[in-house]
Formats: C-alpha cells, structure tokens, sequence
C-alpha cells in the first residue's frame, strides 16, 4: 500500500516540520521538537518546565539540488533537582540526530566525515561545493582528526616503511596489518629509536615486514627479538628491477653495437629527435670530460668541484648510467597507429589532414604529434630501414 509523502519524512526524526521556504539556492525549513520535555545533562532528570526559547541554526543534507537549512526552534528548560548544579540546561534531542552545540545534522556529519577520509582536505571540498554541502577543506580535516581511528585488534603480521610528509625534506613511518590490509598508525619520523618504542607496546607481533634499510631492521631487533623479519615482496621486485636497469644502462654502448644502432644520421631524424639527440652529444662530452679527470686520478669531490655538477650526476656517469640516446614514453598515438597505417596506405598522406580526421575520433593530441609521425613514416619509405634504425632506451630493453 502506497503512502503520502509527510513533509516531516524530509527531516530527521524527532522533529516536525512549522513552515519551509526556498531562499534562492537554499531551503530554509523551520522545526520543533516532537518531544514535551528534555533530560537535565548534570542529573538525567527530566524537566517540562521551560525558561526561555531561542532558533539554531543546522546545516543538513541538500534537497533537489538547494542546499538546507534547518531552523530549530529550541527550548531551555529548568532542572528542579534539588542536587543538581544546573537550573538551567538547553534542550537535548533524539540521539544520534544532533549533537549539542553542533551547526550539521548527524547525518550530514556522517556524510562530511567519509568525504573527508577517502579524498582528504581540499579534493573533498572541491566535491563538496557541487554536491550543494557547504563545508571547507579545513572544517573536513577537523571532523576527521575529531573522530580519529577505531581501536584495532592487536596485529600479529606487521609491515613497517616510510613515507614522505615532504619529498627529499621529511619523512614519517607507516604502520600497516598486513592480515587485515589496513594502516594501523603513522610515527612522526622514521627513526630506529621511534620505531623501536612502538614495536616494542605490541609484543604479540610474530611477523614484520619491511624493506631493506637497516633502521627499521635493528628497530624491530631490539623490540621484537623473536619476531621474525622478512622482506616485503614489494621492494625485493623494486630492488631486482633496478640492478638489472642499471646492469643493462652500464652496457648499452655494447647493445647498440650488437643491434646495429652505433651510429646515428642527423638528417634523418625528425625534429624531437634531433633534440634528443644533440642533448645526448652534450651529455658525451661531459661523460667524457668527467672520465679523463677520473683517468688521472682526481677525487670525487674535485671534480665537483671543477665541473659544477653534483656528486649524484658524477657517481651516475662513473656507473655509465648516462648513455641514453633517445628517452622512450609511450606516445598518445598508440591507440590510433592501425587506423593511421591503414589511411597511409590508402593514400591520405597529408599529417594536417591526418591530425584533424583524429580529432573527430577523439583524439586529443596536437598536430605536431601526427606531423611527426607522417614524417617519420615519409623518410622510412625513402631510405632503408638500417639507417633509420632507432636507439632503444635501456628501460625498454630491460621491460
């Protein structure tokens, strides 16, 4: 059976709803409670007697797109307990529905609160605006901070790492429940010390997890000397991919011998080519450069000196990991290559009239980007294809 629509279904329960009116964007709905009289927060006596009334004001969920504004016309109330501190207290209402002193219904409250844990301060706030909730970045940081985290179960398998408050500046350590896939606390730095003193409050921990620092190794050594360390499957991948990169990067002069790609025509590159290209000839003088100083037995620290470039640059040319020709991306025309091999075969040659037939189809790159390629395309029709033979990049020989 079908019921009416009641204006007081609108709003949240204890309440009945006096008068409503649309304010340009907003619904301002005027409501009492259904109550007759409210408990004393000092004595839980409840009173009937009231001393005055006053309007709050409370945010609460949008309705057809308009923000809304609840007006609450509240109530204080007299407490005739004879041992009771307070002789005045405001109304309290249906719990659960609004908190005292509060400006936003539990609802909207609730709602505020999860937009601030999955997107976070200034994101959220963004969202909020078009989903008509006026609430800021700051107000929903404050409603997170304010209702924390939940207690957690004492985890037994722990992975511990650090992460960045600011890149290359400062650090902090995270916590996780590897059983359970869930952040446990987050530690101001990522000190032994600071590690140590948590770890050592949760002595039911077996398994920790973690990379392969040494902070974090005598840390839980000294905390949990029965625990047992492992580390993560995460950075053993991240470590074994960057020794074989780096392997590969100290013989790519070999490997462009072994694949026939030592020697490089200018004329037949195309113009990001060439820039490329001549970047690399500037980098070959300065490897040079820094490798006849080395050859003559000068230091680290003097050629730095000399040569203006950091110990970093200098430690990465001594390892040959400055050899690369060409930087090798993933171009915005790999979705489109078959549908332009197919026009190019059947005689449409032209990159402006290529580029604008993309754009129809939804691409979104420049002209340039097709101009290149119909370039590139043009000369290999022309010359054969040893001279045009291009430099793979040692990340994608070792992908």
């Amino acid at each position: 059976m079908q019921r009416a629509l009641r204006p007081s279904a609108l709003i949240p329960r204890g309440f009945d709803v006096e008068s409503a009116i649309c304010d340009g964007t907003t619904t301002v709905i005027t409501v009492r409670s259904t109550s007759d009289t409210s408990r004393c927060p000092g004595c839980g006596e409840s009173s009937r007697r009231i001393h005055s009334r006053y309007r709050r004001c409370i945010a609460d969920l949008p309705l057809a797109g308009r923000r809304v504004r609840l007006v609450v016309a509240a109530r204080r109330f007299r407490c005739d307990a004879v041992l009771c501190g307070r002789r005045v207290f405001t109304e309290r209402f249906v719990d659960g529905v609004l908190a005292p002193w509060a400006r936003r219904t539990a609802r909207l409250d609730y709602v505020v609160h999860q937009l601030g844990l999955a997107l976070g301060g200034r994101p959220a706030a963004t969202i909020a605006r078009r989903l008509m909730l006026p609430v800021s970045n700051d107000t929903l940081l404050r409603v997170v901070r304010r209702r924390g985290c939940p207690l957690f179960p004492a985890p037994s398998v722990v992975g511990i790492d650090d992460w960045a408050w600011r890149r290359n500046q400062r650090y902090g350590t995270i916590i996780c429940d590897l059983e359970r896939r869930r952040p446990i606390t987050l530690l101001p730095d990522r000190e032994a010390a600071t590690a140590q003193a948590w770890l050592a409050g949760q002595p039911q921990i077996a398994v920790v997890a973690r990379d392969r620092g040494g902070s974090y190794a005598l840390a839980a050594a000294k905390a949990l000397p029965h625990a047992t360390q492992v580390a993560d499957r995460w950075h053993l991948m991240e470590n074994a991919s960057h020794a074989f990169l780096d392997a590969v990067r100290k013989s790519m002069r070999q490997i462009r011998a072994a694949v026939g790609a030592a020697t490089i025509n200018p004329g037949l590159l195309t113009a990001a080519e060439r820039l490329q290209y001549e970047g690399f000839l500037r980098r070959e003088d300065a490897n040079a450069a820094i490798l006849k100083l080395v050859a003559t037995g000068t230091s680290i620290k003097e050629i730095v000196r000399l040569s203006g470039h950091s110990r970093g640059l200098v430690r990465r040319i001594l390892r040959g990991q400055r050899t690369d020709v060409f930087r090798i991306r993933e171009s915005s025309l790999e979705p489109h290559l078959q549908w332009l091999d197919a026009q190019w075969l059947a005689g449409h040659r032209n990159g402006a009239e290529l580029w604008r037939r993309l754009k129809s189809l939804g691409f979104r790159g420049s002209l340039r980007v097709v101009a290149e390629w119909a370039t590139h395309r043009r000369r290999v029709e022309t010359v054969d294809d040893q001279a045009l033979h291009r430099v793979p990049s040692a990340r994608t020989i070792a992908g």
